[in-house]
């Protein structure tokens, strides 16, 4: 572990990186989980009021993986394009229940679809993070064999964002898998080297590249427990920090 470094927060623009399965409530057989949304529209609001810019971007793990699909004979691109589809849907579900909540904000989709979402122009959404609407990035990068992940931080590269806030189903980057060895140590700060030179699990090879090269941090947090997302969209130290030297 290293001592902590100069903590990049507060900051002002953020991209939250949701999965699809934080939309859902474990063990249901529902996709979306209304109330689970409704939680996450709320602690959102209480964030944006104190200013913070903030660009989302989410999964659709709910609906669909590819590559599991593609794993059972079906073809990679098609299942990818699949997937993307997945994620519009939850991103007009977060954007229901932000509008509800008096939030203002946008979905841009990387795929053209005219009547539930903005195409995604880089100038565009920069000009209405900075006038206070929340965006919704849908739809990954557009291209199939990329990951949500890897949208988040190319998003946050474009955006000029100054973190990456990624939601989990863990309260940080363990030394080992927490799920599987019960005395796996968590990392409260953790640099970019360190993560490759001991292969922690942080974000795919793609994304973690893209977030090292372009000096972006990265928050890695446990989303379920009422309150961790505000405290992490009001700069408040929780999970693990991921930051260059």
């Amino acid at each position: 572990m290293t001592s902590k470094p100069a903590d990049p927060r507060p900051f002002k623009r953020a991209i939250l990186k949701l999965s699809g399965e934080a939309l859902r409530e474990p063990g249901s057989r529902d996709n979306i989980s209304p109330e689970i949304v409704d939680r996450i529209a709320v602690e959102i609001r209480e964030a944006i009021d104190t200013g913070l810019e903030l660009g989302i971007v989410v999964g659709g793990g709910n609906f669909w993986r590819g590559a599991s699909a593609s794993a059972r004979g079906m073809d990679r691109a098609t299942a990818d394009y699949v997937g993307m589809l997945a994620t519009v849907m939850n991103a007009l579900a977060i954007e229901g229940a932000l509008e509800h909540h008096g939030v203002s904000c946008i979905v841009h989709s990387a795929i053209e679809m005219k009547n539930v979402a903005e195409p995604f122009i880089r100038r565009r959404a920069e000009h209405q993070l900075e006038t206070g609407k929340v965006v919704i990035f849908a739809a990954g990068t557009g291209n199939p064999f990329f990951s949500t992940d890897t949208t988040a931080a190319l998003r946050a590269s474009e955006m000029n964002a100054d973190i990456i806030l990624k939601a989990t189903q863990v309260d940080g980057v363990y030394d080992s898998d927490p799920r599987k060895n019960p005395d796996a140590v968590r990392y409260e700060t953790v640099t970019f080297q360190e993560c490759l030179s001991k292969r922690l699990s942080v974000m795919d090879a793609t994304a973690f590249s893209l977030c090292m090269d372009n000096h972006i941090p990265i928050v890695v947090f446990d989303l379920a427990p009422h309150g961790n997302l505000s405290h992490a969209l009001r700069s408040q130290p929780i999970g693990t920090l991921v930051h260059g030297e």
